[in-house]
């Protein structure tokens, strides 16, 4: 018989750190990123109730969006 151990959903989250700081990221890696973000988001928005690790992950995702403007307002410069 297989035991299965609980999991905790504060514990680990769908969005994997990024390897770089988001200054020094690319495009593309920035982009994924933020895709990974908002799925995360999305699915502790569904639980019941919702993790507190969700309130990180949506600082973060802030904080992407962020660099991406800095980045659109300095390529339409």
């Amino acid at each position: 018989m297989l035991r299965h151990a609980p999991q905790e959903t504060t514990a680990v989250t769908p969005a994997q750190q990024p390897r770089h700081p988001l200054h020094a990221m690319t495009t593309s890696e920035l982009s994924g990123y933020r895709r990974q973000l908002e799925n995360a988001i999305a699915y502790f928005g569904e639980q019941d109730p919702v993790p507190p690790v969700r309130a990180d992950l949506q600082a973060a995702l802030g904080a992407v969006t962020a660099e991406q403007d800095d980045r659109n307002k300095i390529a339409h410069a």
